[in-house]
Formats: C-alpha cells, sequence, structure tokens
C-alpha cells in the first residue's frame, strides 16, 4: 500500500518557519556585509534570500502527516510522533473555525484530533492543479479510511458538494 501524505500547518507554526526563514536571509546578509563590506550587499542579499526561502521550505516539507497500512506518523521539524490505527477513534469531515472544510481523525488517548486536510469549500469542478491534488488527496485518505474501518461523520453539504462538483463519493467508512 501507498504512503498517503497529509496535513495541516498551524498558522502559528507558519509564521515560526518564516520568522526562522527571514533570520537565515539577515543573518547572511549580515555576514556578508562584515565579511566584504558594502560593496557586496546586493550578492548578500541575493544569497541571504536563497537560503532563506531553502530554509523554509525544508521547515515545511518536514511538518507533514504520513497515512501508513500499519500506524500514523505526525511529524514537524523538530519532533515525531507514532498514532497507532487503534487510537484512531473516528474522522469528521466538517467546518473548522475559519469557514474551511476540515477532515480531522478523533483519537483516544493524550491527543484529541489530528487534522489531515483544510480545503476551502468545493463551489465547482476540479478548476486547476490545486482542486486536483486536494481531491486526490481526498480519495486517497478516504480510500484508506474505508480499508481500516474508521467511521467518518460528513456534513451533508459537504458531501453533497462532493459528489456534485468533485464527482467522487463522500469519504465515508463502509
Amino acid at each position: 500500500m501507498t504512503v498517503v501524505r497529509a496535513g495541516v500547518v498551524p498558522t502559528g507554526r507558519s509564521l515560526f518557519y518564516c520568522v526562522i526563514g527571514a533570520l537565515v536571509t539577515t543573518g547572511i546578509v549580515g555576514l556578508f556585509l562584515a565579511m566584504f563590506g558594502v560593496n557586496r550587499v546586493i550578492t548578500g542579499l541575493a544569497v541571504g534570500l536563497v537560503a532563506g526561502v531553502a530554509v523554509g521550505t525544508v521547515l515545511f516539507l518536514r511538518d507533514v502527516v504520513e497515512l501508513h497500512e500499519h500506524a500514523i506518523f505526525a511529524r514537524t521539524p523538530f519532533r515525531s510522533a507514532t498514532v497507532p490505527w487503534d487510537q484512531v477513534v473516528a474522522g469528521r469531515f466538517t467546518l473548522d473555525e475559519h469557514a474551511r472544510w476540515a477532515l480531522a481523525l478523533d483519537l483516544s488517548g493524550e491527543t484529541d484530533e489530528l487534522v489531515l486536510l483544510s480545503i476551502p469549500p468545493v463551489v465547482q469542478p476540479v478548476a486547476g492543479a490545486y482542486d486536483m491534488r486536494k481531491r486526490e488527496q481526498v480519495n486517497e485518505i478516504r480510500e484508506l479510511l474505508r480499508a481500516k474501518r474508521v467511521p467518518i461523520t460528513v456534513l451533508p453539504e459537504i458531501a453533497d458538494a462532493l459528489s456534485r462538483h468533485w464527482k467522487i463519493a463522500p469519504p465515508t467508512a463502509r
């Protein structure tokens, strides 16, 4: 079975990653100024921007939830956790606090929920690469949750929009 990648980077953590990227950029510009003087400020800015964007990208790429056949791995750049499938109580596809659609797993134990996906409401057929990727993610997650027999609660308006616009059955358990 393939690995399903999901996960949502919270706003606070996103801001933290951007600040780290900005600090890397600033540090490299300062290093260039100290080593080469004001004449190399543009070169320092260019190298600093490339390094800052690279560091930010690596941080964002490391922040992921991977659904495997035997367990769920929730990773951030600084820590990771393994959640066995037997800790998954249920799943739900509902509105989050930002009026986006969120697909989350309810867990037993120390962690209450694990957000797998957060997308804007679907109001039209697939219109581009972003919509296509999110449609594929919903399908992949749905199939894995069905295979694991995880019960899913889906708001009726979400189920209707997924069926009507994206032509996929709602992500429910068998």
